[in-house]
């Protein structure tokens, strides 16, 4: 693999060394592994984010060991697959504090998953980095060493829900989550946020992911009157059959909510392709192209660097650069602070502002672990995927 060095240089949020933080910089042992905890949901009914991110996170262990490791030393991904079983998710994270010996942990990638892990890591002082959505996920008092890469659940409702009442003028709500913690808490939390805004939630209800048969709910929602279908679920199967039902029952109402609707899984699960049409998922300027099919500079860099290399043709751009940003947030407090203390990796990320990460920018302090800004949230149209990326939601200007 050609990488460059300067593809793994320190930011200027970086380039505030051990030395400027007012760190005790530890002399780091050229042959001493530094080993990254991975909590990868990569088979189960919720596994499309999981396998996107594994994709962006393997990529970023093989770039930097490529370019040299972190002060010399190699990057290594201690991956657990938890099946999105928040069981297995804490066995998994009591194996890598206890007998693997992470220097810090990347993930779950799946809120119900880490409501049970995240006060495990929390007693442990494990630096943990992770894309769960629940707002109660971080809680600088509670637990000083998570932050958040992507957006909050809030961040993602208020754009759906201001997609679907001030762009759209839809009033009528129906809201379906799956049954997994995330589903029934994200769920429970839109209803009550669209009832604030005035709207008439007149349909909600949590379905298990593996259900073969969407229609009896969708025609409850259409007898109640529902003008659009607000979906919270990472489950690709589930949303897929709720697009085919959609068809068989000749209704033209919209989806809109999770970002997983546009996930290229979609594609193959589908009966037929228009049935993916009036689909809008919560996306990212990072991962949007304009009218002439453009993406953002940086984002366009982080294409080109993983062509050939890892494919976005099933899965979406955000996945897999986040997948990426996690790993280099690691090895860059690492590599900056020359320690691999808890401690000295929390703080470097303490410091973080508007750290450029391919995904996003990236801004924390100790008093804010929500590092994602909100002006960077969009609506998608999701069956417009190139190479995981998106046009805007028709509206937006």
């Amino acid at each position: 693999m050609t990488i460059s060095r300067r593809d793994f240089v320190l930011g200027s949020a970086g380039a505030l060394g051990a030395s400027a933080l007012g760190i005790p910089a530890l002399s780091l042992a050229a042959n001493e592994d530094i080993k990254i905890g991975w909590l990868a949901a990569l088979t189960g009914p919720s596994s499309a984010p999981g396998v996107g991110f594994n994709r962006g996170v393997e990529f970023a262990a093989q770039s930097i060991n490529a370019a040299g490791g972190v002060k010399g030393r190699k990057i290594v991904i201690v991956t657990r697959d938890t099946q999105g079983d928040p069981t297995k998710a804490v066995n998994a994270t009591q194996e890598m504090i206890n007998s693997q010996k992470v220097q810090a942990i990347w993930g779950p990638t799946n809120s119900g998953e880490s409501l049970a892990v995240t006060p495990i890591m929390a007693r442990a002082k494990i630096p943990n980095i992770h894309p769960c959505v629940i707002d109660s996920l971080v809680n600088v008092e509670k637990y000083p060493n998570a932050f958040r890469i992507s957006p909050s659940n809030s961040q993602w409702d208020d754009a759906c829900r201001n997609y679907c009442l001030k762009v759209q003028k839809l009033t009528k709500i129906a809201v379906i989550g799956d049954t997994t913690g995330y589903g029934v808490s994200a769920t429970k939390t839109c209803v009550e946020n669209f009832k604030k805004d005035g709207a008439q939630v007149v349909y909600a209800s949590n379905i298990d992911a593996t259900q073969p048969d969407m229609s009896p709910d969708l025609t409850r929602a259409r007898d109640a009157g529902a003008e659009v279908i607000v979906v919270w679920s990472v489950s690709t199967g589930m949303e897929a059959r709720l697009f085919n039902a959609r068809a068989h029952m000749g209704w033209d109402v919209a989806f809109a909510g999770h970002p997983s609707l546009a996930s290229g899984e979609i594609r193959t699960l589908i009966e037929k392709p228009e049935n993916w049409d009036k689909v809008y998922a919560v996306g990212y300027k990072s991962a949007s192209y304009d009218a002439d099919g453009k993406l953002p500079a940086h984002s366009q860099e982080f294409v080109d660097k993983i062509k050939g290399k890892v494919s976005l043709e099933d899965t979406l751009y955000w996945w897999v650069s986040a997948g990426y940003d996690a790993i280099a947030l690691v090895a860059k407090a690492i590599e900056a602070t020359g320690s691999t203390q808890p401690r000295d990796i929390i703080e470097y990320w303490n410091g973080l502002k508007a750290y450029p990460g391919y995904f996003g920018s990236y801004t924390y302090t100790p008093a804010e672990h929500n590092g994602y800004p909100t002006q960077e949230v969009v609506m998608s149209e999701a069956r417009s995927a190139r190479n995981g990326t998106f046009a805007l939601a028709p509206g937006y200007q």
